[in-house]
């Protein structure tokens, strides 16, 4: 009898294995179904041709269900459900995108992307109606003309922000930091924005009395690189001993423009920056370029979260390399490369294609750039400085100039320079004179 149920049992137990590894097998191999038929190209443009068909011969409003517009709706919808900055754009959308690329356009003077899923401040541009406003990185443009901007496409909204010069245009926007919702009315312009300013926002470019020089970059753009060299040759004439670069509220711009700032302060065919697609594939890798070289003095980069793209490569450069020591606040972390391709019909896709690194292999996208010594400052404090920069600010009161405000970021860059230059006085003052015993002798280059 004990036999007979140590046999039964064992068939139980093996049908039970084998019904468990059977239903194991199908579970694996309905996944495996699955997964090759989200992959199946004819299935699912089969799929999308049906469900095309059925909107165009059944849907109520006959006039909204051409098949350009369906298939443009379509693609709308897939690029914009990859990354906020993937773009399917109409041939109107793609011919306004490159004027203003190659010419002036009116707009509100504000840089904008998305982050989770809202339309948020990149950087105002300086002197323009949204700076003079008062709008701040990071600030939520919540509506455009009294219209919600959820759902709403990056470049619908910068086609909503644009038009002509002297029209007005009203957003309303949520400051994350005080939690408060304001309403501006404000009046487009053509903006135009010198790139390289001193600190008084002029071209003289003077030097404190610490022989420190100082150079703000409010954007890259096709003369950046010159003014920038201009900019050099005056503070080292004077003697310079130590450098500041402001790239706070730098939205960025062109790639080539920020390898060529970088190469002035580090030697020939050094890494700048690299750029990787998926799977490894795609990498091109930008290396600073040969010609003239800069003393070798202290540099400092500042740096907060209205600095972006081509700001955060050179930071993010600069740091890597030991070249400079980075102050402020973190970045804004938009480090994803966008391919614009045409199609034959006048439209074209704007597609990220890949990501950019640091020489050390950092990713920039969506962590940006830490300094090495952090200075936060608060919204108020910000908003002042970035007013005290308007034009207009001493106008208001020409008989008693009114007093900047504390630029407490910018005074910590200069402590750091100033405690490199003490440290290196000091090493100077220690080091063996040549000629004496505890000088090693003099070698030639052979």
């Amino acid at each position: 009898m004990m036999k007979w149920t140590r046999i039964t049992f064992a068939i139980v137990a093996l049908t039970a294995v084998n019904l468990f590894l059977g239903f194991k097998l199908n579970l694996i191999s309905a996944v495996e179904d699955s997964s090759a038929q989200k992959d199946d190209s004819y299935a699912n443009i089969r799929l999308f041709t049906r469900v095309l068909e059925t909107v165009r011969q059944g849907y109520v409003d006959g006039n909204k269900v051409t098949y350009q517009d369906l298939i443009y709706s379509a693609l709308q919808g897939m690029l914009s459900s990859l990354d906020p900055h993937s773009q399917f754009m109409a041939p109107e959308t793609f011919s306004d995108m490159r004027d203003s690329v190659q010419g002036e356009f009116g707009g509100v003077g504000i840089v904008i992307s998305v982050r989770d899923n809202a339309i948020v401040i990149v950087s105002p541009m300086e002197d323009s109606p949204g700076s003079r406003a008062g709008l701040m990185p990071g600030d939520r443009i919540v509506k455009i003309d009294g219209k919600t901007t959820e759902n709403m496409q990056l470049g619908d909204v910068v086609k909503k922000l644009r038009g002509n010069p002297g029209e007005k245009v009203s957003i309303t926007v949520f400051h994350p930091k005080s939690k408060e919702m304001q309403e501006y009315d404000l009046t487009r312009e053509i903006i135009k924005v010198d790139s390289v300013k001193d600190m008084n926002g002029k071209k003289e470019f003077p030097l404190t009395e610490d022989k420190i020089g100082y150079i703000r970059v409010t954007q890259f753009n096709d003369p950046t690189d010159k003014e920038f060299s201009t900019a050099l040759d005056k503070l080292e004439k004077q003697g310079m001993q130590g450098l500041i670069i402001d790239l706070r509220n730098n939205p960025g711009g062109l790639l080539d423009k920020a390898v060529d700032i970088c190469s002035a302060f580090i030697p020939a065919e050094q890494t700048v920056v690299s750029t990787e697609g998926r799977d490894g594939s795609n990498r091109q890798v930008y290396k600073s370029k040969g010609g003239k070289k800069r003393a070798d003095y202290p540099v400092a980069v500042l740096i907060n979260g209205g600095s972006a793209s081509a700001s955060e490569i050179v930071a993010g450069c600069l740091q890597d390399l030991k070249r400079a020591i980075v102050v402020g606040e973190t970045s804004f972390g938009k480090g994803s490369v966008q391919s614009v391709l045409p199609n034959e019909d006048g439209s074209a896709i704007r597609l990220t294609t890949a990501k950019y690194y640091t020489p050390n292999r950092r990713v920039i996208h969506e962590n940006g750039v830490t300094p090495d010594i952090i200075v936060p400052v608060t919204e108020q404090e910000e908003r002042e400085l970035i007013l005290s920069r308007m034009p207009s600010f001493e106008e208001n009161a020409p008989a008693s100039p009114r007093k900047k405000p504390t630029d407490t970021q910018l005074e910590r860059a200069k402590d750091v320079i100033r405690g490199i230059q003490i440290f290196a006085n000091r090493a100077n003052a220690h080091a063996p004179v040549a000629g004496s015993p505890s000088s090693p002798p003099p070698t030639a280059n052979k």
